[in-house]
């Protein structure tokens, strides 16, 4: 992962990036124009890059990249950065640009303007997440780019905000990575080991992890149901930051199908192939719990992941079958590859019984209709809670994510009757979205009016580069947790 650091003059100048903004209104007709530094550069350096503006016909929009080459001049290179507004938004995406843009380039200095918070922030998301890469392999080059220093007046007045970039990156690079592993090592017991390793050592972490035979103890029923079908039992991961001076406790729940075959409803072929980020929302939760750690955030938070292999043997669920949840609940399932809400369904019943928390939120790739009705990169977020829901969409927003607010129409509840149980879990009328978190609703108790849950399928996966963004895995739904944990002191 790229070396940042805060500097108040370079040690070496190879490389200097200049931003570069919008000189007038977006639709006048004004040059674009540097960004004013207070670091003391080359009076010469300044007024080359300000000519090399309109003849490289810049705009300032944030991502907008040119380098001019200098061979026999320090620098030897200038590179013109396009941040736009100055926003955090626009210096995100031009961290991300920039970290492709000189993926060739061993260290490079970025000249910050004065009041840098939201460019020192941005920034560094930027180039952590726009630099992330995941193979398997060591075949193909690698980036050369390893070190970007932050000219800045005061080293020590961004040092925290820094500290929250970097660390916020970290842990959406890490769900990236723990979605991107192939489903081949990625099992339920994998998944829970990796938890295991990143919590060691950690004070005021606590770990427990259920396995098959204490689920059936316990009356876990839905994460047994949706697990019994493979060879790799089912687990719920138990992870709890509990810093002494909480005084709020969230719980936070993530879907965790390590692989999703459907069942004997089983996928078409070409739905079945991304199926190993059918935990995307178990990597989210994990990982921004393990920051709220790293940040010392004061507030209590407790995660579960039910984390199940739905696959197709003479032990799978069927459709049809009656479900018994923790708790008590029954369902009735009539198909299998609607598995997620079921282990959603013990862990938010387990949450309000025995947590008792402030405030519930599960995050879960768990319907095809999120992308439907929002496109690919919009969560779909309900709750019955107005101000609990606005906060989540700002933090979301602040972020550089995206969620947008679905109702729970109370007439889609009688697409839940069941002859047979207390619930019918997939029904076939109704948005399937909403018929989904009205089912999930139906588990939350006493605090059915402090929940959120956030249908992620579709922004929990990008098919090509766009911004901070890389192909792949996205990491969604960690930082906007984590900024919204953090407003919670």
């Amino acid at each position: 992962m790229l070396a940042i650091r805060l500097v108040t003059g370079p040690d070496r100048l190879d490389t200097l990036v200049l931003p570069v903004r919008p000189g007038g209104p977006a639709d006048g007709d004004a040059p674009a124009e540097l960004v004013p530094t207070p670091s003391a550069l080359p009076d010469d350096v300044l007024a080359e890059a300000a000519a090399l503006i309109p003849a490289a016909r810049l705009t300032g929009r944030p991502g907008e990249a040119r380098e001019h080459l200098r061979p026999t001049r320090t620098p030897q290179r200038l590179l013109l950065l396009g941040v736009g507004d100055g926003d955090e938004a626009g210096w995100r995406t031009a961290g991300a640009a920039l970290a492709r843009a000189a993926r060739a380039e061993a260290r490079l200095v970025v000249a910050l303007p004065e009041d840098a918070p939201a460019a020192v922030r941005g920034l560094a998301e930027g180039l952590l997440l726009g630099s992330y890469r995941f193979r398997l392999t060591e075949a193909g080059e690698a980036p050369a780019l390893r070190d970007v220093d932050l000219l800045v007046a005061d080293v020590e007045a961004y040092r925290p905000v820094l500290e929250v970039a970097r660390t916020t990156a970290e842990m959406t690079r890490l769900a990236r990575d723990l979605t991107n592993m192939p489903s081949s090592v990625k099992d339920p017991e994998w998944f829970a080991a990796q938890v295991e390793a990143a919590v060691s050592g950690t004070p005021d972490l606590h770990l427990r992890v259920r396995e098959p035979d204490e689920l059936a103890t316990e009356g876990f029923g839905g994460i047994l149901a949706v697990g019994n079908g493979s060879a790799s039992g089912p687990r719920l991961v138990e992870l709890d930051w509990r810093p002494a001076d909480a005084r709020t406790h969230v719980v936070l729940v993530g879907k965790g199908i390590t692989f999703d075959t459907g069942g004997i409803s089983i996928k078409p072929r070409d739905a079945m192939k991304l199926m190993r980020k059918d935990m995307a929302g178990a990597a989210a939760v994990v990982a921004a719990t393990l920051g709220a750690a790293a940040l010392k955030l004061p507030v209590r938070v407790t995660t579960l992941t039910p984390l199940a292999e739905n696959m197709v043997s003479g032990s799978a669920f069927r459709p049809g079958d009656i479900i018994r949840h923790y708790g008590g609940l029954t369902s009735e399932s009539t198909n299998s590859d609607a598995e997620g809400r079921l282990v959603l369904a013990d862990a938010l019943a387990y949450a309000v019984a025995e947590l008792r928390p402030d405030l519930l939120v599960d995050l879960a790739t768990l319907t095809g209709a999120n992308a439907v009705a929002l496109g690919k990169r919009t969560g779909a977020l309900y709750s019955d809670n107005d101000e609990l829901a606005e906060q989540l969409l700002t933090a979301i927003a602040a972020a550089g994510e995206s969620a947008w607010r679905m109702p729970l129409p109370a007439d889609y509840v009688e697409h839940l009757g069941s002859e047979l149980a207390d619930l019918h879990s997939s029904p076939s009328a109704g948005a399937g979205s909403v018929t989904a978190a009205l089912f999930l609703r139906e588990f939350t108790g006493d605090l059915r009016d402090r929940w959120v849950h956030v249908d992620m399928s579709a922004p929990s996966w990008a098919d090509g580069d766009a911004a901070e963004l890389t192909k792949g895995a996205t990491g969604w739904g960690v930082r906007g947790l984590l900024r919204w944990l953090a407003t919670l002191t």
